[in-house]
């Protein structure tokens, strides 16, 4: 395996936006777990295949080529960063995102890209399930009003029409999905460096993790 960061934490806590950034400082690939995930949920949804249909699922996901471009997810060559991010997806990937045998198809692809290059992944559960050697674990959270207050503020940017207290119970229920999983539920691993960003800008949580990077890689030489 090669060098590898990982970072978890629930919705909208930032973990994409700040793993990129961290992955630019540092040269890694950033691998957007989630973005993955959300596109099985689109195209599932667009083929009528509910999350209980597993054995149509895992042929849906098993026919999909995903691969990134910088931060731009394509599947089977077809772009779809825009349409995995609209709030219908967001309120029904965790359901998708909670079938083991889903879950066991992408692990295993997010682990073939860890041992050939070296990457930042975010997610629910990359430091306790992808990559458990990762050689820095983040966790990132914040309230769940802070989340939705950003997740509200994003789409409103984007001149897509949402409520915020829709957005916010839209969260609550994904966490409590996401924590209360059989297979692989998001926890914080033992060995992980929790980040409250409540309070926090974006650049304030990327000087804590560099200057933590930093300040390890150099002891260790």
């Amino acid at each position: 395996m090669g060098f590898s960061v990982a970072i978890d934490g629930p919705a909208g806590a930032g973990k994409s936006t700040i793993a990129k950034i961290i992955g630019e400082k540092f040269n890694l690939m950033y691998i957007n777990t989630g973005a993955m995930y959300r596109a099985v949920t689109l195209k599932a949804m667009n083929a009528n295949i509910s999350e209980k249909s597993v054995d149509d699922l895992v042929k849906l996901v098993e026919s999909l080529d995903m691969h990134f471009i910088e931060d731009r997810l394509f599947v089977n060559n077809e772009e779809l960063t825009d349409m995995i991010n609209m709030p219908i997806i967001s309120n029904n990937v965790s359901k998708y995102a909670a079938v083991p045998e889903i879950r066991e198809i992408l692990v295993k692809l997010q682990q073939n890209i860890a041992e050939k290059f070296n990457v930042i992944m975010d997610g629910r559960d990359i430091g306790t399930v992808v990559l458990p050697e990762a050689n820095f674990k983040f966790y990132l959270t914040a309230s769940s009003q802070q989340r939705a207050k950003r997740r509200y503020e994003e789409l409103l940017s984007k001149e897509i029409d949402v409520d915020y207290n829709t957005i916010l119970n839209d969260i609550i229920k994904r966490d409590y999905i996401d924590t209360h999983r059989e297979f692989n539920p998001l926890t914080k691993s033992l060995d992980s460096i929790e980040i409250d960003s409540s309070t926090l800008n974006i650049n304030g949580v990327v000087e804590m993790i560099e200057a933590y990077i930093n300040s390890n890689v150099k002891s260790n030489k």
